[in-house]
This record gives C-alpha cells, sequence and structure tokens, in this order.
C-alpha cells in the first residue's frame, strides 16, 4: 500500500462525463407536479426558469453525461482536486482507522460549488440569457456562480439569507468582487421578500425566502434564468467529479472506504463523492456504509417528513417529493449556513427511502470542535458544513480505537473556512451554544404542506 500522504491526478484525468445515479436505481425516484394540475411537470413548465440543456438532464436518466469541452477548460482552474490522507488527525485520535478526504477548498470560490455553477453559466450563456438569479445560505454558491457568470459575461444577481448576510460580510464582498449585485434576504427588492418583511422586519432569513426572491425575479422577465446551486437533479449530476476523481484516487492508494461520509443541507456535496461509488456498490464491486450528516437545528431527514412540498417559502417553485421540515420552516441561524434549507434533494430523499444511505444530525459546538480538530493538526481550516462530516469522521474514528478496527474513513472536505472566522471567534471564546429544535416547530411547519 502507498505510504503516499496525498495522491494528485493529472488534468487529462478530469472527468469527461457527469453521473447520472438514476440509470442504476432499482426504481425510479417521484417526479415533481405541477402545483395547480398536480401532474407532472414538463418541459414548458420550467422554460421560464432554466435552459433547455438543464431541463433535459434534470428529467434524464442517461447513465453518463458528457461534459462540455467548455466547461472543462474552466474546470481546469483548480482540477482535479487532491485526495488527501490525514495522517496527522489519525496520530492526534490515536487510531488505528485511516482518514482520506478529498478536498474541494482549493477552487476560486473556495468550495465545491463551482462545479454546477460553471456548466449552469455555460448552457445559459449558450442560450443568450443575460442575467442569472440566484439565492446563496452561507454565500458558497453565491460566490462560485458570480464567478461562473464572470466567465461567460452574464449578470448575476443574488439573493443572501440575512442571517449569513450579517455574519460573513467578505464572502458578499467576494461576489461583488466577481461582478454581482447582492441583496439581503428577505429583500425590499421583491413582493415576496417585502411581504415577509410585513411580518417580520427582523427576519434572519431562510434559502426557502431567499429562492422565493430569485425565482420570482427571474419568472418576470424573458432575458433572466434563475440558477440553483443543490437539491435538483442537474445540480448533483455535475457534483459527480467529485466522487469519479476520489474513485481513481483511492484505488492509487489501493484503498476501498469502509465508511463514505458526508454533510447535507440541500444534498449536492454529499451526492457529489457519494453517488460514483454508490454506483459500485449497486454492482457489487464494493460496500461501503455511506453517512449523511445534517445540523440538528435543520435535520430534514432524520426528523422531517417524506412528501411533496414547494422548494421555496411563497409557494413558487412545482411541487417537489422530498424530505422536508416544510417550506414556512425558518431555521435559527446556525453558522452552518449552507445547511439551512427546509428540504433534501428529492434524488437523495428518493435514495434515503430506497435504505442506500444512512442520516444523522449533529451538534454545531461538537461540529466547530471538531473542525479546530482538524486545523490544528491537517492545518486546513474548514468551513462550518463540512465540519459536520468531520465530526461523524472523528466519532468513528474514536470507536475505531475502541474496537481496533482499522477502518478507511472518506469523506468531503467541500470548503475552506477562511470567510467564517467570525464564527469560529464565537467557538473560541466560549459564546457559541447548541440551538434546541421543539418538535412543536417541526410540527407548526408542517402543518403547512400542500394537500395533494
Amino acid at each position: 500500500m502507498s505510504e503516499a500522504v496525498r495522491v494528485l491526478l493529472d488534468e487529462s484525468r478530469i472527468p469527461r462525463n457527469w453521473y447520472n445515479i438514476v440509470a442504476d436505481l432499482p426504481a425510479p425516484p417521484p417526479p415533481p407536479l405541477h402545483p395547480d394540475t398536480l401532474q407532472p411537470v414538463g418541459p414548458d413548465d420550467l422554460a421560464s426558469l432554466f435552459p433547455m440543456e438543464l431541463i433535459a438532464q434534470e428529467a434524464g436518466s442517461e447513465r453518463f453525461v458528457a461534459i462540455p469541452q467548455s466547461v472543462r477548460d474552466v474546470y481546469r482552474l483548480w482540477r482535479p482536486t487532491p485526495l488527501i490522507r490525514a495522517r496527522r488527525l489519525e496520530r492526534d485520535l490515536g487510531t488505528p482507522a485511516k482518514i482520506y478526504y478529498k478536498y474541494e477548498g482549493g477552487s476560486p470560490s473556495g468550495s465545491h460549488k463551482p462545479n454546477t455553477a460553471v456548466p449552469q453559466a455555460y448552457y445559459n450563456a449558450r442560450e443568450g440569457i443575460r442575467r442569472l438569479t440566484t439565492e446563496t445560505g452561507a454565500g458558497q454558491w453565491g460566490s462560485a456562480l458570480a464567478f461562473a457568470c464572470a466567465q461567460y459575461g452574464i449578470e448575476c444577481e443574488i439573493w443572501m439569507v440575512r442571517a449569513s448576510y450579517d455574519q460573513k460580510p467578505h464572502r458578499r464582498s467576494l461576489m461583488r468582487m466577481y461582478g454581482a449585485t447582492v441583496h439581503a434576504s428577505p429583500s425590499p427588492v421583491t413582493a415576496a421578500g417585502s411581504r415577509i418583511l410585513a411580518d417580520h422586519p427582523d427576519s434572519p432569513g431562510s434559502l426557502g425566502i431567499a429562492i422565493s426572491e430569485a425565482v420570482e425575479v427571474a419568472g418576470a422577465d424573458p432575458e433572466v434564468r434563475y440558477a440553483l446551486g443543490s437539491v435538483l437533479n442537474h445540480v448533483l449530476l455535475h457534483q459527480t467529479v467529485i466522487g469519479e476523481e476520489a474513485l481513481e484516487q483511492m484505488a492509487a492508494f489501493g484503498e476501498v472506504p469502509d465508511l463514505i461520509v458526508g454533510c447535507a443541507g440541500g444534498g449536492s456535496n454529499f451526492a457529489g463523492l457519494t453517488f460514483p461509488f454508490l454506483r459500485e456498490k449497486l454492482a457489487g464491486r464494493m460496500n461501503p456504509v455511506i453517512r449523511a450528516i445534517e445540523p440538528e437545528a435543520c435535520p430534514s431527514l432524520t426528523r422531517g417528513t417524506y412528501a411533496y412540498d414547494f422548494g421555496d417559502a411563497a409557494g413558487l417553485t412545482p411541487l417537489l417529493k422530498m424530505h422536508t421540515l416544510g417550506h414556512d420552516f425558518v431555521p435559527d441561524p446556525i453558522h452552518a449556513g449552507g445547511l439551512r434549507y427546509h428540504g433534501m434533494s428529492p434524488l437523495l430523499s428518493h435514495v434515503y427511502e430506497l435504505g442506500l444511505f444512512e442520516a444523522a444530525a449533529r451538534g454545531q459546538t461538537e461540529c466547530f470542535e471538531a473542525g479546530l480538530r482538524f486545523a490544528r493538526t491537517e492545518g486546513i481550516i474548514p468551513a462550518p458544513e463540512p465540519a459536520h462530516a468531520l465530526a461523524e469522521v472523528v466519532a468513528e474514528a474514536l470507536r475505531c480505537k475502541e474496537t481496533g478496527e482499522p477502518k478507511v474513513l472518506l469523506t468531503a472536505l467541500c470548503g475552506h473556512g477562511h470567510f467564517d472566522m467570525n464564527a469560529y471567534d464565537r467557538y473560541l471564546s466560549g459564546e457559541m451554544e447548541d440551538l434546541s429544535l421543539p418538535q412543536e416547530q417541526i410540527d407548526t411547519a408542517l402543518a403547512g404542506l400542500p394537500t395533494l
């Protein structure tokens, strides 16, 4: 077995295809429904929001989708990304487990999000779209789309969840550096935002609210389209470059993972790492346990309901069959802003219902503790989102210390935390606390689910 610390692939090894797991599932996922007719949505229903190529990818079932050469050329700025063995963390934990992480923080915006932002900007530019609108939680998606739009000469308008807008001023500065216009959400510039502010002028916002604002503006202008950074099938499809590279890199290490862990908010990072491995598991070529970790303050998989719900707070989107806390649910302003979404990807929710992966929730203080431990051993400050996965990896490694099992653990470090230092300061000063989520709050939000 190799004693290397990292495996770096040549840029010629950038994947040439995205992988669509729908082709290999034992049952197809439920379709999105039109909220008025309750019939499956067709291409015409989505044409005001997305270019036709993305609509085709959203509904497609082909196993592999070719990556355009223009997209691969932009990918070359940071891909392939390294797979690294966390030897110093292993020594610090005193564990016989081997810990590997796929590091996506070297992209221009510092996370995995450009993997889908670039193709989305490319397909929109090819159709002559002038401007893209979007929402962003922690700001990673917003900065990624702003970067991608700059590559293809498209304007970018972003609604950033108010809690993150206030907590992470440098993230919104990065979006502006790339040329984007950034609003705090809820904002007075849309009808959806104005309604929220009228009732809750101090609202911390949510991804659901920000989506409503971005969709409202895109739907009103034929030269504007909407881009989404997680949740939808085509987004998860684009992110599979992570897992495809990781498969090759794990083979170079001479390893097969026993456990694969990823953080999950909307689901793109988790799916991007795990879907190619799940393909191999379904084919009988390996048998890893796959586990999604979400925040206790927004636990859609572990405490939500599997039901049709709107993807946004105002009910402007199609109905999606997903694990949801209710589109009216507004999570507490935890620091992992990218995990503050009321629902889980419909495709991931379907895969979860098929029993193909596990899910667990963790509080933010233990996640920041794991992030701090990782920074002091491996030298990389993780964003709060992947720190959730790191907390689970640390816990599993300590279990291996007790049992003596030399398990191989793999996770995706989907972004760095350089714009999250205010949050780490709160943790280091002892001001951070875990926010409990009463069941009554979930029940109240779920009462507003659409009646089919």
